[in-house]
């Protein structure tokens, strides 16, 4: 998508041999900065402080980093065993998003159909470019076929009217390579001349909506409106929202969804007032191991500083600034995500097409991954 006009991917590999490019969404939105990676530290670190966020982006940043891990390997040492490390280290960043583990194996797959490391790190560094070329892709294809849900609920809109969208954290261009989960439909309907509007959750703690999303909407355009977290409801029962879209970091082959914090009364309210409640997510963020989200997702608690203390642009300095919220000693707690039954998820919409949440149906849409 779009920054100040120019095209850009979340991560990519820098013209310098081993360095790995990414947009630093902590600066966002009050300053854009690209970072580079050089090692499988600072990869490691990105990913588990959170420079690089969303399920697809974390997966195609730590499918660099394992090319890192070979270009490490290559250097020196039993390749294997570094490899080996190095990928047990990637994958313990961030529990939830089931995208880093699926690009961790994939690279270790690719890479054990060789014994020679020259031949090892062309692979990796191949199979580093298809994973973030197929998230790009995958999202594109997201759009597509949501574009058509967005379509028919203008077309019984009064004239002139928007579509509006309510979604929750980010699930945009920034959480992936490119286009976005949740928000691929959204830009595609707007640059179908389809007149949307999104209706942004802040998305505390770190506020993904209020500094993600609403950004990168604004960059492309698309007419939008922060709002407090506890307001959708709201907005439900009095008919101001016609569709709300969300993305994933982990989904059930039987259709249960973790995502962000927050998710799952999303999906209570819109199931209590008849919104149509989608989930956009490409095939890597499925999770064919598991049957039951709330009982087997592992929930990431993150630190409890994320919801004592708050940042922002002061405008006086023209610096950001941290400022606590809570009372000194009062104890917190940072549940990451939730998990949505697959009962309150109206449809998942995937690269190949839009399927119920339910394991029949997911069986239907990928019936390779039940040979």
């Amino acid at each position: 998508m779009h920054v100040n006009g120019t095209h850009y991917r979340t991560v990519w590999l820098g013209t310098e041999p081993g360095t790995v490019r990414i947009i630093d969404q902590r600066k966002l939105p009050f300053a854009f900065e690209i970072e580079d990676l050089r090692s499988v530290d600072e990869v490691a670190t990105a990913i588990r402080d959170m420079h690089v966020r969303g399920a697809g982006c974390i997966g195609a940043t730590a499918g660099y980093g394992m090319y890192l891990a070979a270009l490490e390997a290559s250097a020196g040492g039993d390749f294997d065993e570094i490899v080996n490390r190095r990928a047990v280290q990637l994958i313990a960043t961030r529990p939830t998003a089931v995208n880093l583990r699926w690009a961790v194996d994939r690279q270790l797959a690719a890479m054990s159909g060789t014994s020679w490391a020259g031949e090892k790190l062309d692979i990796a560094e191949s199979t580093a470019r298809a994973i973030a070329d197929e998230d790009a892709e995958a999202c594109r294809a997201i759009g597509e076929h949501g574009l058509e849900i967005i379509r028919n609920l203008h077309a019984a809109k009064a004239e002139g009217e928007p579509v509006n969208i309510l979604t929750h954290c980010n699930a945009g261009w920034l959480a992936f390579v490119d286009h976005g989960s949740a928000t691929s439909p959204i830009y595609a309907a707007h640059a179908a001349g389809i007149p949307v509007h999104v209706w942004v959750d802040e998305t505390r703690p770190r506020n993904q909506g209020a500094r993600l999303t609403a950004w990168e909407l604004g960059q492309e355009g698309v007419p939008h409106t922060v709002i407090a977290d506890n307001v959708g409801g709201h907005l439900m029962q009095h008919g101001r929202v016609d569709l709300v879209i969300t993305g994933t970091d982990r989904t059930t082959w039987t259709g249960d969804v973790a995502n962000k914090i927050g998710t799952y009364l999303k999906a209570l309210a819109a199931r209590d007032n008849q919104v149509p409640f989608y989930v956009a997510l490409p095939s890597s963020t499925f999770d064919w191991e598991i049957e039951n989200g709330v009982r087997q997702i592992p929930i990431e608690e993150r630190g409890g500083e994320e919801v004592s203390h708050l940042s922002g642009f002061h405008d006086e300095s023209g610096e950001e600034r941290e400022v606590r919220l809570t009372p000194d000693g009062s104890v917190t707690a940072n549940f990451a995500f939730d998990v949505t039954p697959a009962r309150l998820v109206t449809g998942l919409i995937t690269e190949r097409g839009i399927c119920e949440a339910s394991g029949n149906s997911v069986r239907r849409m990928y019936p390779e991954r039940f040979e």
